[in-house]
């Protein structure tokens, strides 16, 4: 292999390796969005607050977020209704629970911008 081919691999390789990061940090809020739908079609009361408690931690990683723009009021509201999924869960109050994670679904979409 001559310099050029050796130079261009590696350039290649560092940029990919550069996309995956970005593709990885910008997928913080979908992340939430599939763990508090998942929380939503779940029936157990300690599985709807696992997934909910997912779905908390991606939607906090989203706030640190810089590439791309969010509504930081929808984003907290959010998270208020996953705090909420997670007790009524964790209480075994399965229907209060369920709503309370399809509201952080309703929220974390309208976060999207």
């Amino acid at each position: 292999m001559n310099m050029k081919t050796i130079t261009l691999f590696s350039s290649i390789l560092v940029m990919a390796l550069f996309s995956f990061g970005a593709i990885a940090e910008s997928s913080h809020l979908e992340q939430a969005i599939q763990h508090a739908e998942s929380a939503a079609k779940s029936a157990d009361g300690k599985a709807i607050a696992h997934h909910a408690r997912m779905a908390k931690n991606q939607a906090n990683a989203a706030k640190n977020q810089r590439d791309r723009i969010i509504d930081r009021k929808h984003l907290d509201e959010g998270i208020k209704c996953l705090d909420d999924a997670i007790k009524e869960g964790e209480d075994g109050d399965i229907d209060e629970a369920k709503q309370a994670a399809t509201d952080a679904v309703k929220h974390f979409k309208q976060a999207i911008k």
